[in-house]
């Protein structure tokens, strides 16, 4: 399904299916089917046409007859799909195709005189109304899509950086122009400053590129004998880049107009061969285009020629820097002060100040521009007026306006434009998932897997290579976005992404074109904001005044055609009953209070009448029952229904659900044997607890299983060895997690594990919190490296012995990133994280308990951002380390989170242990977050001679 071509995406392939001749309609209804199928594949085309011209300049009649294809789409799918779930013993697919085993089975549905006659009189319906909006469309003559011819066309916005004044350039001749000037590296005679450096300066649309480039350009353009600032845009022609790049350099030939690529690129080559030259090429949307201007300056000379690239898209970027002497500089907004001052520059007379008046709802619209240079100059010119200000009232209603795409302020389209060129420049598939992101309130962090599931659901993720995860496929275009400064990565202590934030200018634009295609509606306690009335395909619903008693829900009369609602915390209050819903596809309740003490708890039994339902978000819903009528959701594909401890049991019926793809249960719930195998679908199980064999073979069944975190009830050895078979059928599992309730076992579970399991060659990450040795790991790696090549996350929760051979063994791992391994035998007194080992570890943890002293060669952990390790000061002292010297000093120099230190005291004395704290504490004297934990902590009262007790590792 896209944004522009409504549900086009999903219906033609059903539509498609209904013709094969085991359906046995009649004649007539297949002839009408056909038409439809020609028609609406005729449509789809069109409305991709209209996708790709921007909203402000398509013809009013072409938005109408848009409008009404998208919604018949809509109607004909719904048709389509309640006759589905008529089906009686619906059965699931098989195949991985997402209709063609239902399809199959709607052979019995055409055969009942009585659905004959509804899917034959609905169909008809349908084909009348094509006819009409046809007709229409004919009438107005409304084939050709191009752009409004009424409107001018606007000047490009981002010349304006061009001619910007000084004045107006508030941290722009600061930290920001010294960082490029440094990456430029004009200062000294050494050899590397006379070769060819090329610097790119990436980020999202808004936030000075343009501008920044141009007053370093100006600022060093006469230190070089020739020079250019040209710019690219989206559908550059190359020949003419590189024409204009030659008549500013100095070369106006005559032959210039007449030249084909490969000439004007040899051109170039020859007047640049003995010059020393700037060059800037400004907003580069494309690798191919960059291709041929790295080309046409391959061959420059040892004189210090320096190449400035801009663009919004990171791959493009690191394309332009992709030799050890060029430098990505990523754009960053402006800082609290400079956004300040900025803004009160433009909108107050030199000779004032912001009066007192102003100051808290300019604090509150400088947060929503985020330090965006556009934003802030757009918006403070729409409340300027002349030498006048505008009253506070007109400042409240811009401040409310911003982030819900409604405000008609024409001084604020230039800023929307510029960010619209990102869209518009995006793939069609693309365009809807980021168009979704409008249903989440400003500043919210937006978790990675939930969103993409959610595409996955709506149905806006498609198959790519036969056989790959729907979810790969959507954490391809999740990264896409991020490629292309859309949506903005955040990252845990590890390093990963796991969540996104939309900058509330984009946020303000998506929601602008969210309206605008009715894709759909929010209700955030903004009043008549968003009415509701019409057809309603998606809902938000946002926390609203706790005076609303949600009133416009009540009333509502489209509730029955909505297909996706998410409701966010407090504002559950208005959900409607889950009965009034016909269609839907999407629910997510998560984070909204469910649970006995909510005094407006929404009664879950009616989920069992959402048979169209293919998510529901439960995480966090503080839910202690789920209804058995679950069971009924045949369609389901994701369960997520994760962080809700009150819920002990599942019921028997959620193992009915043989589409599902998800499941989160975490904390692990007991899991009833002979109902694994029936989750064929299946590719993330996080939080079951295996109680019998049985359920520990079932696993083997579920071919498709990625990622799995499992639980012993105990540490049976039938249990594990039935896992570990089922385990060896799981030929695409790339994140495992195992663990016990019971400490110890009477077998070794890592070293049966080694003896049957190998390992897949995409595993990325492995977990094991039970007792083990590390033999079973040191075998897989010696016995075929390429096994662990793509390993990226270890966890050893409880080995019983660290040796030096297995720290350079694990150290070798050139993909491990995050490594945590705790020992509970410690005999190895000494070990040593060697300066060629890890080279790409970002989070380390070694606690070796009080047995052991790790150390540091100089050079060590290069790229660790957050490091946990172990020292026994008893054994230490033991050893000769008087001054207990770990290493550290010089070293972490990439630490961002920080370091922990356990300092085992067991046998030490109080004295020793003070000494040992105090030393690793100068140690890293350059890192302000430490953190020591000593074990066991010393009393205040505490004299150094006595003797620290020993604990337990």
């Amino acid at each position: 399904m896209e944004v522009v071509t409504g549900a086009m995406g999903s219906l033609l392939p059903k539509l498609g299916e209904m013709l094969m001749d085991e359906y046995n309609l009649h004649k007539r209804v297949k002839k009408d089917i056909r038409f439809l199928s020609r028609e609406l594949e005729s449509m789809h085309a069109a409305l991709i046409k209209v996708g790709e011209v921007p909203q402000d300049q398509l013809d009013r009649q072409v938005k109408l007859w848009a409008d009404e294809v998208r919604e018949l789409s809509y109607n004909m799918e719904d048709v389509v799909d309640k006759f589905l779930v008529r089906v009686d013993g619906i059965q699931p697919h098989d195949d991985g195709s997402r209709f063609k085993g239902l399809m199959k089975r709607m052979i019995g549905v055409f055969k009942k005189g009585k659905n004959h006659h509804r899917i034959a009189d609905a169909i008809r319906e349908i084909k009348d109304q094509l006819k009409e909006v046809a007709a229409r469309r004919d009438r107005n003559k409304l084939d050709d899509m191009a752009p409004n011819p009424v409107e001018a066309v606007p000047i490009d916005p981002r010349l304006r950086a061009l001619y910007t004044e000084a004045t107006e350039l508030v941290g722009i001749y600061g930290k920001r122009d010294q960082d490029l000037m440094s990456l430029l590296s004009l200062e000294g005679d050494d050899a590397s400053n006379k070769k060819l450096k090329k610097v790119s300066i990436v980020g999202f649309g808004g936030l000075g590129k343009t501008t920044l480039a141009k007053a370093v350009y100006d600022k060093i353009k006469s230190d070089f004998g020739c020079r250019a600032f040209i710019p690219a845009g989206q559908n550059p022609d190359i020949k003419k880049v590189f024409r204009d790049i030659l008549i500013e350099l100095g070369n106006p030939h005559s032959d210039l107009a007449i030249m084909d690529e490969k000439q004007l690129i040899d051109k170039l080559r020859e007047f640049l061969e003995n010059k020393r030259y700037l060059v800037v090429i400004d907003d580069i949307w494309e690798e191919k285009l960059w291709e041929g201007i790295n080309f046409a300056f391959s061959n420059s000379n040892n004189l210090g020629s320096r190449l400035i690239t801009t663009t919004r898209i990171v791959s493009v970027s690191n394309s332009c820097c992709s030799s050890a002497d060029d430098s990505v500089y990523q754009m960053k907004p402006l800082s609290t002060d400079d956004s300040r001052m900025l803004f009160h520059k433009r909108i107050f007379p030199d000779d004032s100040r912001c009066q007192n008046e102003f100051e808290q709802v300019s604090k509150d619209i400088l947060k929503k521009c985020g330090g965006v240079p556009l934003a802030i100059i757009t918006i403070a010119s729409a409340l300027a007026s002349g030498q006048q200000v505008k009253p506070k009232c007109e400042w409240d209603i811009l401040l409310q306006s911003l982030g819900s795409g409604l405000t008609e302020d024409n001084s604020l389209e230039e800023m929307r434009r510029i960010l619209s060129f990102s869209y518009y420049n995006l793939p069609s598939h693309l365009k809807t998932c980021l168009l979704y992101l409008c249903i989440y309130p400003e500043d919210s962090k937006i978790d990675r897997d939930r969103l993409i599931w959610k595409w996955v659901a709506e149905g806006f993720v498609h198959h790519g290579d036969q056989g790959t995860s729907l979810f790969l496929v959507g954490l391809n275009y999740f990264n896409q976005l991020i490629n292309r400064s859309m949506i903005q990565p955040i990252y845990d202590y590890k390093g990963q992404v796991y969540a996104c934030r939309v900058h509330d200018m984009v946020l303000d634009l998506i929601c602008n074109l969210s309206h605008e295609a009715k894709f759909a509606k929010l209700l955030d306690g903004t009043g008549d904001s968003m009415p509701l009335h019409g057809n309603v395909r998606r809902l938000s619903l946002q926390d609203r005044n706790k005076d609303d008693q949600g009133t416009p829900l009540r009333n509502f009369t489209g509730i029955s055609q909505v297909r996706s609602i998410t409701v966010f915390t407090s504002a559950i209050n208005i959900m409607p009953a889950l009965s009034r819903f016909e269609v839907l596809r999407v629910l997510d309740l998560s984070g909204c209070n469910l649970g006995k003490s909510s005094s407006e708890q929404l009664n879950l039994k009616g989920v069992g009448h959402l048979i169209h339902l293919r998510y529901l978000g439960l995480l966090g819903t503080k839910i202690s029952k789920l209804p058995a009528e679950i069971g009924n959701l045949q369609f389901l594909e994701v369960l997520d229904i994760g962080s809700n401890f009150e819920l002990h049991e599942l019921p028997s019926t959620v193992w009915n659900l043989r589409r599902l793809m998800y499941l989160n249960v975490f904390p692990c719930k007991l899991v009833p044997a002979g109902v694994l195998q029936n989750l064929t679908s299946i590719e993330v199980l996080r939080g079951i607890l295996v109680s019998l064999n049985i359920i520990a073979q079932e696993l083997g069944n579920l071919a498709k299983l990625r990622e799995l975190e499992i639980r012993f009830k105990d540490g049976s050895l039938d249990w594990y060895e039935g896992f570990v078979k089922s385990l060896c059928n799981l030929h695409h599992i790339e994140s495992l997690i195992v663990s016990w309730n019971t400490k110890e076992t009477s077998f070794e579970p890592m070293d049966l594990l080694g003896e049957r399991w190998v390992p897949p060659v995409h595993l990325r990450k492995f977990e094991s919190w039970m007792p083990s040795q590390l033999s079973a790991l040191r075998g897989w790696i010696k016995r075929d490296p390429s096994h662990l090549s793509n390993l990226s996350k270890l966890i050893l929760g409880s080995v019983k012995e660290v040796q030096q051979e297995d720290v350079e063994i694990i150290g070798g791992l050139l993909s491990l990133r995050h490594l945590w391994i705790k020992s509970t035998h410690q005999t190895q007194r000494l070990l040593v994280i060697r300066a060629d080992g890890f080279r790409c570890m970002v989070d380390f943890g070694l606690d070796c308990g009080s047995a052991a002293q790790i150390m540091f060669e100089p050079g060590a952990l290069p790229r660790a951002e957050k490091v946990d390790f172990s020292l026994g000061v008893r054994v230490a002292k033991e050893d000769g380390n008087c001054g207990f010297d770990v290493g550290l000093q010089g070293n972490l120099l990439s630490l961002r989170w920080y370091v922990k230190v356990w300092l085992y005291c067991g046998g030490a004395r109080v004295g020793e242990a003070k000494q040992a704290e105090a030393a690793v504490r100068h140690a890293l004297d350059a890192h302000p977050r430490i953190h020591i934990a000593m074990e066991p902590r010393i009393a205040k009262d505490a004299h150094d001679d006595d003797l620290c007790e020993d604990v337990e590792n």
